[in-house]
């Protein structure tokens, strides 16, 4: 979970390449390391106190998340993941 919040921590600083930019740096595919920051913390304190519905929730939202969300922009073309599958 530490390397979670890391890596979504160190991807803000990264500017996006495709599509609209907010605030002159950030796109669309910062929400997943927004979602990561909040939804980590939140998981981990709802299991350590027993929520366990709503550990299991925020753990569901980090998945979806990670494998269908990003997999869905790694696949957009014009990105290095499309030219290697599809051209």
């Amino acid at each position: 979970m530490i390397l979670m919040l890391v890596t979504a921590s160190i991807s803000l600083f990264m500017q996006a390449q495709l599509g609209t930019l907010f605030l002159g740096h950030f796109g669309y595919i910062h929400l997943l390391s927004f979602l990561t920051i909040y939804a980590v913390p939140v998981a981990y304190f709802s299991a350590k106190n027993g929520n366990i519905k709503r550990h299991k929730t925020s753990m569901v939202a980090l998945y979806v998340g990670g494998m269908l969300v990003a997999g869905t922009f790694a696949l957009l073309p014009g990105r290095l993941l499309h030219g290697w599958l599809f051209v």
